[in-house]
C-alpha cells in the first residue's frame, strides 16, 4: 500500500486549499483514513479522521474550518481547508487509521502547506 498526498502550496491567511491523498491497493474501503500534520520542530499531530462509513472527527484546532471526505470508489481522501491560519503551516500526511492510530509505517512524502502573507 502506498500513500500519495498532494495539493499543498503557499496561501495567504484566510485562504483555502484542498489536499488529496490517493491510496494504492484494495484495502482502502476497509479502513478509516486520517490526515496528520507536522510543523517544524513539533511532533506529528492528528488533524482529522473519517471512518470507512464516513463518520468524521476533528482536532479542536481545525473544527469548523477543515472538512475531511473520502470516495471509496476512487481510493481517495480529501481535506478541504478553509480560513487557513499561519499556525496551520506544516507538512500534511495521510494514513490508514484504526481509531486514531496510524497503520502504515511508510507515510509517504506528504504535502507542504504554508500559510503566510
Amino acid at each position: 500500500v502506498q500513500l500519495q498526498a498532494s495539493g499543498g502550496g503557499l496561501v495567504q491567511p484566510g485562504g483555502s486549499l484542498r489536499l488529496s491523498c490517493a491510496v494504492s491497493g484494495s484495502i482502502f474501503q476497509a479502513y478509516g483514513m486520517g490526515w496528520y500534520r507536522q510543523a517544524p520542530g513539533k511532533q506529528r499531530e492528528l488533524v482529522a479522521t473519517v471512518t470507512s462509513g464516513g463518520a468524521t472527527n476533528y482536532a479542536d484546532s481545525v473544527k469548523g474550518r477543515f472538512t475531511i471526505s473520502r470516495d471509496n470508489a476512487k481510493n481517495t481522501v480529501w481535506l478541504q481547508m478553509n480560513d487557513l491560519k499561519p499556525g496551520d503551516t506544516a507538512v500534511y500526511y495521510c494514513n490508514l487509521v484504526v481509531g486514531a492510530l496510524p497503520q502504515l509505517r511508510n507515510w509517504g512524502q506528504g504535502t507542504q502547506v504554508t500559510v503566510s502573507s
